[in-house]
């Protein structure tokens, strides 16, 4: 059995170190109350809109981080990374800031507008077929030949401490109302973004209390945290949320996420499509179903937060406008 090698684990400091390299550069996006939703939900609830970030999503964040620390005497060879889209956009759209050649690997079923938004950010995109080929197996091997530089999707810990200036943020907006975070409900596929944002809001408010949320039958990480070990998914499609059909939590996010959160819960593709629905008619904000499954485990009850400070994370908004008018409709 392999023993983790904790010095590879991002801290506090790495998530500070960060911020200054995205400062500038990535959108600080609105945290926003709603008053429906909290008289819906009887708490005060507050939405980080991700869905504002540059491509779309957080992935810009992490992806930044970690390509601007990069060697310049390795970026002649470029990057790689692998993705349903919306880290391929954020690798995409980082690799062009600083002046690399990028190369994705997305699965042939990706939502169509993902795969447009990459080529147009100027990216090489290999296509596979998630349900028969490893994705990762694919990227390494265009490392090894080329000498290129791989940028994972979540398990680094530069790609977790650019995700953690999400968490970092949270706990500075909600200061100029006087308020601290009580609840935060995170969106969970490799546990990049749960494991930074948890990592930047409790050096911060070490009380707060965190849930992340998985689609119902891709609930590797919530049986990971019960069994005390890393699960695997069945299966690696059949959910409307593309963006969290990641088979198992990363190695190095899962002992923090482990540590830090260690709850969490699944919605249906219906409840999602729900929140989706909600976000639009209600808020005014264009969600994709994997950025909305936060909001979705809110409206379905799935927590008591009457009287609480609660924080959703809407980590995306890239979706098909024809699945958009499904969801809405």
């Amino acid at each position: 059995m392999n023993v983790l090698d904790t010095s590879l684990l991002p801290t506090a400091a790495d998530i500070e170190t960060a911020a200054k390299r995205l400062f500038g550069v990535a959108v600080r996006t609105p945290l926003i109350n709603a008053p429906v939703l909290d008289e819906l939900l009887g708490a005060r609830v507050f939405l980080k809109a991700e869905t504002l970030q540059r491509t779309g999503s957080f992935k810009f964040r992490g992806a930044y981080n970690k390509i601007s620390s990069i060697p310049l005497e390795r970026r002649r060879a470029g990057v790689v990374a692998y993705s349903s889209g919306n880290h391929a956009q954020g690798v995409a759209a980082a690799a062009r800031l600083l002046g690399l050649h990028a190369t994705i690997v997305m699965p042939a079923d990706a939502p169509r507008l993902k795969r447009e938004r990459t080529a147009a950010l100027g990216a090489e995109i290999v296509l596979y077929d998630r349900d028969t080929q490893d994705r990762a197996a694919i990227a390494k091997k265009i490392v090894a030949e080329r000498g290129a530089t791989l940028v994972p999707p979540y398990d680094d810990p530069l790609i977790i401490a650019g995700q953690g200036t999400i968490g970092r943020e949270i706990v500075e907006d909600l200061g100029q109302f006087l308020l601290e975070p009580e609840i935060v409900v995170v969106g969970a596929s490799g546990g990049g973004l749960a494991a930074g944002i948890s990592l930047g809001v409790k050096a911060r408010v070490p009380a707060a209390k965190f849930y992340t949320v998985e689609p119902e039958g891709f609930d590797d990480t919530l049986r990971s945290f019960k069994s005390g070990r890393r699960e695997t998914n069945a299966r690696t499609s059949g959910t409307i949320c593309d963006a969290l059909m990641t088979s198992t939590p990363g190695e190095l996010t899962f002992p923090i996420n482990r540590e830090l959160i260690g709850a969490g819960m699944t919605a249906t593709d219906t409840e999602v499509a729900a929140a989706v629905r909600y976000a639009f008619h209600e808020l005014k904000l264009v969600v994709e179903p994997g950025g909305a499954i936060g909001l979705a485990a809110l409206l379905a009850g799935k927590l008591d937060v009457k009287g609480r400070v609660v924080v959703a994370i809407l980590s995306g908004g890239n979706v098909d406008a024809d699945l958009f008018a499904k969801l809405i409709t």
